[in-house]
């Protein structure tokens, strides 16, 4: 078939997911185009340069700005308006080069990507979402989570992003009843290196952070007794019991994998690899994003690691010293995944 993927490019697991998911397209000869804005236009780029039966399109999305561990609403929001206008003319050139090249898409896949959503909704085509931010809308929750105003908020902004899609493949390590059909719960997407490796736990924490401008991080960490690996600030270096990594996916796969402990943020991709390779977590929702802090309640609800809505010393300081085991966890391959896609791409 021909597939117009679209990806979103706020954050990396949008990619290294949607990887996962083009590999299998294309080993089953599909024709794709893939549209995907930010850090992940690059990555994909890399990845697919030699595939003769997938082209990869950079276009504009939106993106976030942070102070510390929380979104900056305000400055997110001006700085995203001062560049709409010229995302919209480079993105309706994208939209007319895929039309003038006489592609003839027949279906779109999108990970949670709108740019792919309205051309498949314009061109009258069954649209496929796979990610994992519909399980806040396609799926029911504990009363203490559904009555706060925060979750009620997130689950209608879940819901207005790619309405009525033709099916929804909801990539999740919990699994809370599904209350609407067309809806089907699969494993996490991981990438081969993942899949990969092999557990061997030593004694460093590994330490993610999303937001560079964190700056109240590493004082903390440094308070403990404890050496830490940290990515994600922007720079490379030694300060204390703090190795400062630049990112090599090698080397954040082995650092992961040999881990005492993680400690990140509420994103679902490293939660979701910690989890497959049995590595503790303490999670610290970034502030704005109860999808965040959805992961981080039920990573503590199964006994996976813990959480808190911010970073604190004695708490995460609690936590290091007596980590969970993860024993209850089986880790489950892909083949739901790919026999769901395969399925609904076979009835279209």
């Amino acid at each position: 078939m021909r597939i117009v993927y679209g990806v979103v490019g706020e954050g990396m697991g949008h990619a290294t997911r949607s990887r996962v998911v083009l590999e299998h397209l294309l080993s089953r000869g599909h024709a794709i185009r893939v549209v995907v804005s930010g850090r992940a236009f690059k990555f994909l780029s890399e990845r697919f340069r030699d595939h003769p039966n997938i082209e990869i399109t950079e276009i504009r999305g939106l993106h976030l700005r942070y102070d510390g561990n929380a979104v900056e609403v305000g400055r997110s929001l001006l700085s995203n308006l001062g560049r709409a206008p010229a995302n919209l003319v480079e993105n309706i050139r994208v939209w007319r080069d895929l039309v003038k090249d006489d592609f003839d898409a027949q279906v779109v896949i999108s990970d949670f990507e709108s740019w792919a959503f309205f051309y498949g909704l314009n061109h009258f085509l069954p649209v496929i979402s796979i990610d994992n931010m519909q399980i806040l809308n396609r799926c029911s929750h504990p009363p203490e989570v559904t009555r706060d105003p925060e979750f009620q908020l997130a689950k209608a902004a879940v819901k207005a992003k790619l309405p009525h899609a033709h099916h929804y493949i909801v990539t999740t390590f919990f699994y809370p009843p599904v209350r609407k059909d067309r809806t089907t719960l699969v494993p996490p997407i991981l990438r081969p290196e993942i899949r990969a490796a092999v557990r061997e736990p030593g004694e460093h924490v590994l330490v993610y952070q999303t937001a560079s401008a964190n700056t109240d991080l590493i004082p903390m960490l440094r308070t403990l007794p404890y050496q830490f690996r940290l990515y994600g600030m922007g720079r490379e270096g030694t300060e204390g019991n703090v190795t400062l990594r630049a990112f090599s996916e090698a080397g954040f796969v082995d650092d992961l994998r040999t881990a005492r402990a993680v400690v990140a943020g509420g994103g679902f991709s490293l939660m979701g690899e910690s989890v497959h390779l049995r590595v503790p977590m303490f999670s610290v929702p970034v502030a704005g994003q109860y999808e965040q802090e959805l992961n981080a309640r039920w990573l503590a609800e199964l006994g996976y690691g813990g959480w808190a809505k911010a970073f604190e010393r004695d708490e995460l300081a609690a936590f290091l010293a007596q980590v969970p085991a993860l024993t209850a966890y089986e880790p489950q391959d892909d083949s739901l995944l790919h026999a769901t896609l395969d399925r609904l791409l076979l009835a279209l």
